[in-house]
């Protein structure tokens, strides 16, 4: 019998081990190998007189400087990116009318935060019109808020959830260097969104070209400028959320 009991105790501080390095082992993954925002884009942007930049509760808030905002975009950064790497790439949809909380994902992975679209709306309590978005992961946890908003925008992801009989309008932006959330992957997703949704192929756009933060492993050769980048995604975004 006490053989038994040892037996049982063991087993039981076995797990408890196992369960205590895997918590610890993932806690270190999230915080090792976090994509920084370059620095150069991240500057032009703060020198932008069109935009205030605001590191508020809810997240990094870009609001134009004059003239207040009828509408307002969510945008969750991809996973293991630093949410400033998307101030440069959304700056100018801000600077025509659009306020933008870029969120701070727990652990760097969006599919740990749970938090709904008010705890990131609060931050401008005045607009009433709100789409969300994301980028890779943080475009497949925008499709999870999609209900709550007015508006989807995909940056190189897809959705996991079905929105196909939902009246919201969808922008999703793949490009075409992209190795990781390619074309096809996000064309076979297609079914999941409203039938009017918009898919747009960005020429020479790789994955990380939709934020700021250099290179990323396994993805392709972005054949596109930064500023071309920025123009295009301004011009697809910046009419969907203001209509």
């Amino acid at each position: 019998m006490k053989k038994k009991r040892r037996l049982l105790r063991w087993i039981l501080w076995s797990i408890v081990l196992v369960v205590i390095v895997a918590v610890v082992g993932t806690l270190a993954w999230t915080q090792i190998g976090v994509m920084q925002a370059a620095a150069e884009p991240l500057a032009d942007a703060k020198a932008n007189p069109a935009i205030t930049i605001t590191d508020a509760p809810e997240g990094i808030v870009l609001a134009p400087r004059e003239g207040g905002s009828a509408t307002g975009l969510v945008f969750i950064p991809g996973a293991k990116v630093d949410p400033w790497a998307y101030v440069a790439i959304l700056q100018d949809v801000a600077a025509e009318g659009t306020t933008v909380v870029i969120t701070r994902p727990w652990l760097n992975l969006a599919f740990f935060d749970l938090r709904g679209l008010d705890s990131f709306t609060s931050a401008a309590p005045e607009i009433e019109n709100w789409g969300v978005g994301g980028h890779s992961l943080g475009g497949v946890r925008a499709c999870q808020l999609a209900g709550d908003a007015e508006t989807l925008v995909l940056f190189a992801s897809y959705c996991a959830t079905d929105l196909s009989g939902d009246s919201l309008a969808v922008l999703s932006l793949a490009g075409t260097e992209d190795r990781l959330s390619t074309p096809e992957k996000i064309a076979d997703a297609r079914h999941l969104l409203p039938q009017d949704a918009e898919l747009i192929e960005i020429e020479g756009a790789s994955h990380a070209s939709f934020g700021d933060y250099g290179p990323q492993s396994g993805d392709g050769t972005p054949t596109i400028s930064d500023d071309e980048m920025r123009a295009v995604v301004t011009e697809a975004l910046a009419p969907l959320l203001q209509r």
